[in-house]
């Protein structure tokens, strides 16, 4: 067992401002959160975030960390499991399909109701081969059980990691967490990051647990314990899954305490922690986005309300659990609602994941506005400021008309910047 005191006697932060890339922000995030074990294998484009958490602990900037290297993304998440259970503070990244490849684990973690913290950074699912931001590979998760949360700059990479520590381990909660962010879009560039003074990290943060390890399981000998062992349909096993999703329904006030207890902590404001909200007050047309692009459609909005659009945006920043009345209040303020995908949900009633969730969340409530399901960016392709602003015209054009664009539609969905092809 790790001592939690021993690690914290030697491991100081001094608040600072560094330019790094959104990899780099997540690593400093698990080094704040003082990740007690690390299990890692590369893949790009995550590579670098364990990759700079082995510098950290190589270099004795971790004490007391436990980095294990393994053979496969199965046994990365095996070894957290293992660790989770034993009860100390795990992380890892992984993308893609790594992501694809530990799918066993993921459904054990979430069974076992493991506080396990995993960065996501996004890439397109293959064949064919994409290593490009693309959140079709942890919406292919949505069902395992993980909350998820979606991140839109490098600071909400790492503030978010930390956010999700606090109401993973939450006695009410006790579920497994990804904290997702494009790939080569975030995880590849620079920008300033805050990096926290240490001590107002840990006074943010739960204590790291103790000997006892968590209050729901743990490996004893003198308190012994039956993991995963067989459940008969006359036992228990509909009333575990039960719970789970009650969990997941508490964590929504969690989730929303945490953000504003962040927010009077650190400063840093990310909306009622579901959702984020930009000019919305007045607005008749507006869209749901989510990630990076959810923080440019932001000026999407400013340059549309320069030329005379009532316009404006919602940043998705909660898909599990799914934030069910923050998108009803929001869908009775204005008439038309975009809701755009950068992810596809193959054979639904839109193709895209949030758009059927947005759809499925407003069916049977009055005066809600229609909605309008977008599709656009897949496999990292480029989405410019001035499509963003041309997707709002296009909304309020339909307010006006009731018309779309026809050779953007497809089976209802506008698929927005596709190639022309035969």
């Amino acid at each position: 067992m790790i001592e939690p005191e021993h690690q914290k006697e030697e491991f100081v932060q001094e608040k600072e401002i560094k330019i790094i890339k959104g990899n780099v922000a997540a690593a400093y995030a698990a080094k704040s959160a003082r990740v007690q074990v690390i299990s890692a294998y590369p893949i790009t484009p995550q590579t670098t975030v364990v990759e700079k958490l082995s510098e950290f602990v190589d270099g004795g900037l971790m004490p007391g960390t436990q980095y294990i290297r393994v053979e496969s993304e199965h046994s990365v998440l095996a070894s957290l499991v293992g660790a989770s259970m034993a009860g100390v503070r795990t992380f890892t990244a992984t993308s893609g399909q790594g992501l694809f490849y530990m799918n066993e684990m993921v459904h054990w973690a979430a069974g076992m109701r493991l506080p396990i913290v995993m960065a996501i950074a996004s890439r397109g699912p293959a064949p064919p081969w994409n290593i490009w931001a693309d959140f079709s590979d942890v919406v292919s998760s949505r069902d395992t059980g993980w909350m998820c949360s979606f991140c839109a700059s490098h600071q909400e990479i790492y503030d978010e990691i930390l956010m999700s520590y606090k109401i993973c381990e939450d006695s009410d909660v006790l579920l497994p967490k990804f904290v997702v962010y494009g790939g080569f879009i975030l995880s590849h560039t620079s920008k300033p990051v805050i990096i926290e003074d240490q001590e107002k990290v840990d006074n943010f943060l739960p204590p790291l647990p103790d000997e006892k390890g968590w209050p729901h399981v743990w490996i004893d000998p003198d308190r012994p314990m039956m993991f995963g062992n067989l459940i008969m349909p006359s036992g228990f096993y509909m009333e575990f899954r039960m719970k789970i999703h009650n969990a997941h329904m508490r964590a929504k006030e969690k989730i929303q305490k945490t953000a504003k207890e962040f927010k009077d902590v650190f400063g840093r404001d990310y909306g009622n922690g579901l959702v984020q909200e930009y000019r919305m007050d007045d607005a008749e047309v507006a869209v749901i986005n989510y990630g990076d692009l959810a923080l440019q459609m932001e000026e999407a909005v400013d340059r549309a309300r320069e030329e005379g659009y009532n316009v404006g945006s919602v940043k998705l920043r909660c898909f599990r659990p799914f934030p069910t009345e923050d998108v009803r209040t929001i869908a009775k303020k204005v008439k038309v609602l975009g809701v755009i995908d950068r992810a596809t949900a193959f054979g639904s009633q839109t193709g895209g994941p949030v758009s059927g969730e947005v759809k499925a969340a407003l069916h049977g409530v009055q005066g809600t506005a229609e909605v309008i399901p977008i599709i656009n960016g897949l496999g990292g392709r480029e989405v410019s400021l001035a499509q963003q602003v041309d997707q709002l015209k296009m909304l309020v054009h339909y307010k006006e008309t009731g018309e779309l664009p026809k050779e953007k539609l497809v089976n209802g969905t506008i698929w927005d910047g596709l190639l022309e092809v035969k």
